[in-house]
């Protein structure tokens, strides 16, 4: 053949790990879900709804001492962080039974005037619970058409086998961060949102490179096992698998120490992501592909049979 392949017995054996990397995620599934339940996620303003201040000081804001100060004006749990500049400062606080919500804006700027008259107020907003519930209800809405459409996609271009591998590994990587983020009771809003359907996105890409990688080598070596050829599979994509996600966790690592509070859930999110993606594309998709006994015959073009073939010539 003019298609050189590693010879099977130099491929790593991935799949010798399969049912301890299976045991291994299902103890983390189940834990996930556990503290989804018990503990729930700590939703954000843009969930729960909640009033956003924005102020500005003409020579830098100093966050310790708003902090302070709006903990003695009895706004303790303010979320305070710059917003674009050292001089620009967003304030984020949860409803409040003793106050009315059109109060506490203006309430928090007359307390923190109080403490420094150069402080400006730029712009006050009021996030209602209506607007949060429909957040949540059209955020769920989206991950799960994004799941079926995923299923749709990859079952017309591989195989059935391939899609409920793709999808199973897409399920895990989603639970497995929202169960980061409910143990760790990290703040959920609209950019961990966004990040979970770019971890979506990056798995599945990971995913599908596997995958054709997989069906080719199945058409292409004629002699080894379902298993031996995953194993070449994965083995053949190692290097792109370790480029692409060291690049992306270079850049995520940047976000991460040096994008300030405001992203600071999105990017620990998707550097989760990145690990728990690439992690789910060899012993997740594969592995559920190789279980639900993906063969030879299944991935073979289906020869099509030309019109006058089968006449016996005159």
């Amino acid at each position: 053949m003019k298609f050189q392949l590693l010879k099977i017995d130099g491929a790593v054996n991935f799949m010798k790990l399969r049912v301890v990397a299976m045991i291994f995620s299902t103890v983390l599934i189940l834990g996930s879900i556990t503290s989804l339940a018990v503990n729930q996620l700590n939703w954000g303003l843009d969930f729960t709804g909640g009033t956003v201040i924005q102020v500005s000081y003409p020579e830098g804001a100093k966050l310790e001492k708003i902090r302070a100060d709006l903990s003695e004006a009895s706004f303790p749990d303010a979320v305070v962080q710059n917003f674009g500049s050292s001089q620009d400062v967003l304030i984020r606080i949860a409803p409040r039974d003793d106050l009315a919500a059109e109060l506490i804006g203006d309430t928090i700027v007359a307390a923190l005037q109080a403490k420094d008259s150069s402080v400006n107020m730029e712009r006050i907003e009021f996030v209602g619970p209506n607007v949060g519930e429909e957040l949540t209800e059209q955020g769920g809405l989206a991950m799960l058409t994004a799941l079926i459409c995923i299923l749709i996609y990859v079952a017309m271009r591989f195989e059935y086998r391939f899609a409920l591998g793709s999808v199973a590994a897409l399920l895990h990587d989603v639970i497995i961060t929202l169960g980061l983020f409910s143990v760790l009771q990290l703040e959920f809003d609209l950019t961990v949102l966004a990040a979970l359907l770019a971890v979506i996105g990056y798995s599945l890409n990971d995913t599908i490179v596997v995958s054709d990688r997989i069906r080719e080598n199945f058409r292409k070596i004629r002699k080894g096992t379902p298993l031996e050829i995953i194993n070449i599979s994965l083995t053949q994509t190692l290097n792109r698998t370790i480029i692409t996600s060291l690049t992306t966790i270079l850049v995520l690592l940047a976000l991460f120490f040096k994008g300030g509070a405001l992203i600071h859930g999105f990017a620990t999110a998707l550097l989760f992501g990145v690990f728990i993606g690439t992690y789910s594309s060899v012993y997740i998709a594969s592995a559920v592909a190789l279980a639900l006994g993906i063969s030879k015959e299944d991935l073979m073009p289906t020869e099509v049979e030309k019109e006058g073939e089968d006449l016996e010539p005159l």
